[in-house]
């Protein structure tokens, strides 16, 4: 894992910040100051030691390579930090979680560059899924694909009660078929039939669903989703730390551990998977669209 994150790291700096999606103005809470790199704003309340991480890789948040490297270095940054014990996901952009993985990441690239954005999806997951920080996602908007997978990673969720906004691993729906890591985490969250039949179709579910199906813990109107989040945040840290790290890595390890034995072959498979002609021809053909409903 430290390969790869100094790999991230001397990507980033050579791409640079962008400027513009994320202002340098934030208020501070207690002592520490709102961190912003671009497309991840960071605000740590020191007194609560409660960190809101707001992803504003606008329009969609969508998971490009560049924005999980700040991702990463972010979540870094709040895991070594002693004063920080949890971490409240949320979007920055209207009326969206995160849209998932960039497309444009895996269409008419080299082999190298889809290895290179798989280690970094890994990552990410790796990272966020056996953080010692509490996590609680606040899904203020749709989650499709990748940006379900960043949900459910997390310890809790809380979406938006919103009949426009949807959640789910919709992968087959691009022809695409989720990895086995994205449906172990599922299966870790809704069960094995649920997982199946959403898998299979590649269902979207509205909120309400979800929460049914138990892919979200809690459904809020939305103008309530920070300050529930950050309710349910101090119920959660009034466990001692060492009891619920333990007990959630005991539950998670033998999933993590699935990754890391297969993990050179994982990224094998997709680089393999997404240079097929067929998958290209299909990605194409779904960009082709979108730019028609922008049109």
């Amino acid at each position: 894992m430290a390969a790869v994150a100094v790999t991230l790291v001397r990507r980033l700096l050579r791409s640079g910040p962008r400027p513009g999606l994320c202002g340098a103005g934030g208020r501070e809470l207690g002592a520490a100051p709102r961190r912003a790199i671009g497309r991840v704003a960071v605000e740590l309340d020191s007194s609560t030691g409660v960190a809101v991480m707001k992803m504003e890789n606008l329009p969609v948040n969508s998971l490009s390579l560049d924005f999980l490297t700040e991702f990463l270095i972010s979540l870094e940054k709040l895991e070594n930090d002693r004063g920080c014990r949890g971490v409240i996901l949320t979007s920055g952009a209207p009326k969206i979680f995160s849209a998932g993985l960039d497309i444009m990441e895996m269409y008419g690239k080299s082999a190298e560059h889809y290895a290179e954005f798989w280690k970094a999806v890994q990552e990410m997951w790796l990272r966020l899924y056996q953080s010692n920080m509490v996590t609680i996602a606040a899904i203020n908007g749709s989650s499709p694909a990748g940006g379900c997978l960043m949900a459910m990673c997390c310890d809790y969720r809380i979406m938006a009660e919103n009949p426009k906004y949807s959640i789910g691993l919709n992968e087959t729906q691009l022809g695409i078929v989720a990895p086995f890591w994205f449906k172990d985490t599922m299966v870790n969250t809704v069960g094995n039939r649920a997982t199946e039949r959403s898998l299979e179709l590649g269902l979207l579910y509205s909120p309400p669903e979800a929460h049914k199906i138990g892919l979200v813990d809690q459904l809020v109107p939305e103008e309530k989703i920070q300050s529930t989040a950050a309710a349910v945040m101090s119920q959660w840290l009034a466990i001692p730390d060492h009891a619920r790290q333990i007990t959630k890595s005991m539950m998670r390890k033998p999933t993590v551990d699935r990754l890391l034995a297969h993990r050179e072959s994982d990224i094998q498979n997709f680089v393999s998977f997404i240079t097929k002609d067929s998958i290209q021809k299909s990605l194409q053909m779904y960009m082709e669209m979108l730019k028609q409903r922008r049109g």
